[in-house]
């Protein structure tokens, strides 16, 4: 044999990986080779340690599966029992003649001290040791492994399904669900094997009765025939090493029989089976207070050991009472802390009532408290001018008077800053330097100003806080100087008109109907709500205004629901046949008065691919790559436009413009779609660029 060879591919395994085979070698070899008793000794002081530690490890697992390896520990702790058996049967068959210490100092302690040498008492708690082991324990936790087990095949369908379900929704990622999947099959397996590692326990006691037998009838016919031993003499030593025998395998059996009950009897995933004990079983102060009521009783009855009954008494009732105590400083400071929250700050509680239900605000501008001057009516404040002109000029452009702007104080912001709110949610957020200007660069500054850094919050553009003494420098350096109002003002317009979809609630339909009704009379009443239902208005209006169209122009808007509403109710058809109506108005609003329209318009053999994938919902159904590069094309083309100076529009037929105009909505805000059908007959049309499926 080549050892030069063999020792180096032995150092390379890891030693986790040598050890469990060489133990199992080790083990088989005790059956067979004789063991001098030190070494039986050491064994048997292993086997009880390792039992040990293994029933500890067990109660203080948290989850059964992290002690998986538990059925492989329960076979090769009880093939280590049934070897130390047989080498001990070994040994006190060959030996036994000698005395009761011929196989080992441990065995005859086990024989002497734990039944004081008395063979018939030896006899006795053995049985019941294999009793309690094999009838109680094992059958028990075999039982409920069978049961785990059963149920643990059962769920795995419906567990499989529940990952896949979160998995599709989004609510966790593909190596989270990979994990659960083999968290699930690990479980069923677990329980399984438990199941089956439950009859090695059922078969190591039955392994036990059969060797004390085999040692207390060979051992007397070894003794009387071989040795000449008086019958006393031989039932004194075969049967007492015999029975020590037996003990020193059941103590460690019942021990490790207990961890498999441990581990498999468990309920729950989040606390060792100390901590559930610690918890659960003493929670109860009104438990421990009848207990130590009954257990008075009991010890004055005549008769019964008083000092035992009364002294478990007092202990129960003490725990009862510092259980009780525990609970009512928990409910006070529970109670305290309800008390703080309902308590306003230098006031007393009242009852709630339906007035602590504010409304939402529809719109709301939170500032931090150096900002109060420019919203404080008593100090002037020069926002609420620019709010009050912002909301008017809104009106006029759109069509409807937008929700008044809700203004408050918020000590939770930064001093400087600032929260721009719709119903509830913010939209819009910022910093404002009180007292100081901020110069924002339109891109052709190049001077680098004394100040501190920052973007313009409406619309990204590099900006620089500076003071008073800067201001004119900046100007004349080519920046736009405006003062802190202005900063948020502007910052509440442009939200204001990028929303306007959403700040047009039922409310305000209402109103901008009455409205309409005081200029023209009559106008609106056989239309809304008998051709067009009150929602379906709404949302025709919401759909406009989504798509940056204004809704001033509602003669040319309701007739031209009068014309459709016959034929359909869809709010997106109504729309669609709005929007030809004000094509005039739509278009000038990008061009203005030129008679060359420079649009952008897809290329042909894509446009005949998203016809082909429009579908009934009006969306479209193309690959994700499709899409991307779509994407990336339609921002390519708008920057293109931008460099060229011509407005971001792109010209579509009318079956493509909603679903084209719903997907780059969010991906290209600043590029409009329009349909043919939108273009008046009086301007003309130019192609200044081309979006095609591989552009971008």
């Amino acid at each position: 044999m080549n050892w030069r060879l063999i020792l180096p591919m032995l150092s390379k395994v890891p030693v986790g990986a040598l050890g469990t085979p060489l133990l199992i070698i080790f083990v088989l070899a005790m059956m067979m080779l004789p063991l001098p008793p030190f070494l039986l000794d050491l064994f048997f002081t292993f086997n009880i340690a390792l039992s040990i530690v293994v029933l500890l490890v067990a109660a203080y697992t948290v989850k059964p599966l992290d002690f998986a390896a538990f059925p492989t520990i329960l076979l090769v702790t009880t093939l280590m029992r049934l070897s130390l058996n047989v080498a001990s049967t070994r040994a006190v068959l060959m030996h036994g003649h000698t005395g009761p210490d011929a196989a080992g100092k441990v065995i005859e302690a086990f024989a002497d001290v734990l039944v004081g040498g008395n063979f018939a008492v030896g006899l006795v708690v053995f049985a019941i040791l294999v009793v309690i082991n094999f009838v109680v324990i094992t059958k028990g936790a075999g039982r409920i492994a069978e049961v785990s087990a059963r149920f643990a095949l059962d769920a795995m369908p419906g567990k499989q399904m529940a990952i896949d379900a979160d998995l599709n929704a989004g609510l966790i990622a593909e190596a989270e669900a990979r994990r659960r999947r083999v968290e699930v099959a690990t479980e069923a397996e677990f329980y399984g094997s438990m199941d089956g590692a439950s009859k090695f326990v059922r078969g190591d006691a039955i392994a036990g009765i059969l060797i004390l037998f085999i040692n207390l009838i060979g051992g007397l016919i070894i003794g009387l025939v071989q040795h000449d031993m008086p019958l006393a003499q031989a039932a004194n030593n075969y049967v007492l090493l015999s029975i020590g025998d037996g003990l020193v395998a059941q103590v460690p059996s019942l021990i490790i029989s207990i961890a498999a009950g441990l581990i498999v009897a468990r309920v729950g995933k989040e606390e060792d089976i100390g901590s559930q004990l610690a918890a659960q079983l003493f929670a109860s102060p009104q438990a421990l207070g009848i207990t130590a009521v009954m257990m008075a009783m009991l010890g004055l009855i005549p008769g019964m050991p008083h000092v035992s009954f009364l002294l478990l008494a007092a202990a129960a009732a003490f725990g009862a009472r510092a259980l009780h105590r525990r609970d009512r400083r928990r409910e006070a400071a529970t109670a305290a802390e309800k008390a703080a929250e309902a308590v306003p700050v230098g006031g007393e509680a009242a009852d709630a009532s339906w007035d602590d239900i504010a409304p939402l605000d529809v719109l709301g501008l939170e500032v931090g408290y150096r900002l109060i001057p420019l919203v404080d009516r008593g100090q002037d404040g020069e926002l609420l001018k620019r709010i009050r002109g912002i909301r008017r000029k809104f009106a006029q452009e759109i069509g409807f008077l937008p929700p008044a702007v809700h203004i408050r104080d918020n000590l939770e912001l930064r001093p400087n800053a600032y929260r721009i709110t719709l119903k509830g949610v913010t939209i819009g957020e910022g910093d404002a330097m009180s007292g100081m200007h901020l110069a924002i660069n339109p891109g052709g500054a190049s001077v680098e100003l004394p100040g501190q850094a920052t973007k313009d919050p409406a619309f990204g553009l590099p900006a620089v806080w500076i003071d008073e003494r800067s201001r004119e420098y900046a100007q004349l350096s080519g920046f736009t100087v405006v003062d802190c109002a202005t900063v948020i003002a502007t910052h509440l317009n442009s939200l204001l008109f990028r929303q306007a979809g959403r700040l047009l609630g039922r409310e305000e339909v209402r109103r901008l109907i009455e409205h309409v009704n005081k200029l023209l009379p009559n106008l609106l009443d056989e239309i809304v709500p008998k051709m067009v239902s009150m929602p379906v208005f709404q949302k025709v209006l919401v759909n406009l205004l989504d798509e940056g169209v204004p809704v001033r122009d509602l003669r040319s808007i309701i007739e031209s629901l009068a014309e459709e509403a016959p034929r359909t109710q869809d709010p997106a058809a109504l729309t669609a046949a709005v929007r030809v109506s004000l094509g005039p108005a739509i278009v000038q609003s990008l061009y203005g008065g030129a008679n060359e329209l420079q649009v952008i318009v897809v290329e042909p053999e894509l446009e005949r691919m998203l016809n082909q994938a429009v579908s009934t919902d009006e969306g479209l159904a193309i690959e994700p790559n499709l899409a991307e590069g779509l994407l990336r094309g339609a921002s390519a083309a708008v920057t293109r436009q931008e460099a060229l100076g011509h407005p971001t529009a792109l010209l579509v037929p009318e079956r493509l413009r909603v679903p084209l105009a719903r997907m780059l909505r969010r991906a290209v805000p600043s590029l409009r779609v329009l349909s043919h059908a939108e273009i008046p007959e009086t301007r003309t049309i130019r192609v200044s660029s081309v979006l095609g499926a591989l552009a971008g």
